[in-house]
């Protein structure tokens, strides 16, 4: 209760509406819960965490030796081994960013692994209420 009020107060104090500020910190818990599940299916290297994420027309794109790389978001799933990777224990990973507005969102990951740290960027859309995964760009760092 104390935490409506205050979200309403300070909604006020920037002219913004109660019901959107509530609405907006309900889009946002949306909106990682869908990251999250990204997050569980790195850690257990099994891609059905992540079925219903991805829209089925998702892609993911990444630039290699100054190259554009493409792959379907279905087959990036598909690609999972189903067991955590050996070195699982050394890696860490996290939401970094989060911005949403409207029906749109984008997203910010870093998975931090012994031998690459990789920015993974996320753009999202609420499609009949539920938040989906439609387009991932990412970069890798070597350690």
């Amino acid at each position: 209760m104390k935490t409506t009020l205050l979200l309403a107060g300070l909604a006020l104090l920037v002219g913004v509406s109660p019901a959107a500020a509530q609405a907006s910190a309900e889009d946002e818990a949306g909106v990682r819960g869908a990251v999250e599940a990204y997050l569980r299916a790195h850690a257990t290297g099994s891609g059905e965490p992540i079925v219903d994420v991805f829209h089925p027309v998702s892609n993911l794109y990444w630039v290699r030796g100054d190259t554009l790389n493409q792959r379907a978001g279905s087959a990036y799933i598909a690609g999972f081994r189903g067991t955590p990777a050996p070195d699982e224990a050394q890696r860490r990973r996290w939401i970094s960013m989060v911005d949403v507005t409207g029906d749109a969102a984008i997203a910010r990951v870093v998975l931090d692994y012994p031998t690459a740290v990789i920015t993974d960027y996320f753009a999202l859309l609420r499609i009949d209420g539920e938040w989906r995964i439609v387009n991932k760009i990412f970069t890798s760092q070597p350690k």
